[in-house]
């Protein structure tokens, strides 16, 4: 026999192995970009139907004469959490969406969640609302093409309220003339030059600021009373795939219709 050596196996270099572990993470990130793009959307859909089909059952329940008036904003019952009770439209959008009661991660992926501590669809005060920009159903991923005077338009067992978007100008001239464009006279004023002129329609901040789903956006909580406007807020991660971020989207009622009167809102024309 002769004395022939078989060759050892070489070690990896070091370029192999940071290769296989690129390779490695390259997949890792493409597992998790189709979870949370496809899977989890596909997941808050399902959740969304259901909330949406709950609502229909529990409306279809309620009586004819609910007291809802023209112009007169009747605030829903408070929900347990988990419970969807309105729906948000956005007509320029072309997109509507059941609503849940909470912010926690099981509320969001059915849909966008009710700031428990905020106020009620038509109460003076805020309507604050959150929502996902990616994934688990994507549902504010739009949020950023709204503009001043765009309309949102929440909808109850038995009424309508359409909201204006604020101006998103902070200088005088042409802030009171994108207020002037859809707000009434009031409100005009109080937008351009009162309470409500530091807020606009849609802003960037940080995660930490909570004072924007307050009583009146942007000041300090106090205890909300007939004097605030009926605002309603929308917040959201910003930007696009990240949560460094907040989207804020501030609105004020303009409108409010009975669903008894079988009028819908002009609102719904709009593209």
């Amino acid at each position: 026999m002769s004395d022939t050596k078989v060759p050892g196996r070489r070690r990896p270099g070091a370029g192999q192995v940071i290769g296989e572990l690129l390779l490695t993470a390259g997949v890792v990130v493409l597992l998790f970009v189709i979870y949370e793009a496809f899977w989890t959307n596909i997941v808050s859909g399902r959740l969304q139907d259901e909330l949406n089909n709950s609502l229909e059952e529990s409306w279809a329940e309620v009586p004819e004469a609910s007291g809802a008036i023209d112009g007169q904003p009747v605030s829903p019952l408070i929900p347990v959490l988990g419970e969807g009770f309105a729906r948000v439209h956005f007509p320029t959008l072309g997109a509507a969406y059941a609503i849940v009661e909470g912010t926690r991660n099981e509320d969001l992926r059915a849909g966008p969640g009710h700031y428990p501590d905020s106020q009620m669809p038509g109460e003076a005060g805020n309507f604050a609302l959150a929502g996902h920009r990616n994934g688990s159903g994507a549902v504010f991923q739009h949020l950023d093409r709204l503009d001043a005077c765009d309309a949102v338009v929440v909808e109850t067992e038995s009424q309508w309220m359409t909201y204006r978007l604020l101006p998103l100008d902070q200088a005088s001239p042409e802030r009171r003339a994108a207020a002037k464009a859809c707000l009434n006279p009031e409100q005009a004023d109080r937008v351009s030059e009162g309470d409500y002129a530091h807020l606009l329609g849609r802003h960037i901040t940080v995660p930490g600021d909570v004072a924007v789903v307050n009583p009146l956006p942007g000041s300090p909580w106090a205890e909300p009373d007939a004097t605030l406007e009926s605002m309603l807020t929308l917040t959201t991660c910003h930007p696009l795939y990240s949560n460094s971020e907040r989207l804020i989207v501030h609105a004020v009622l303009v409108e409010t219709i009975s669903k008894t009167s079988g009028t819908m809102p002009a609102a719904f024309q709009e593209q």
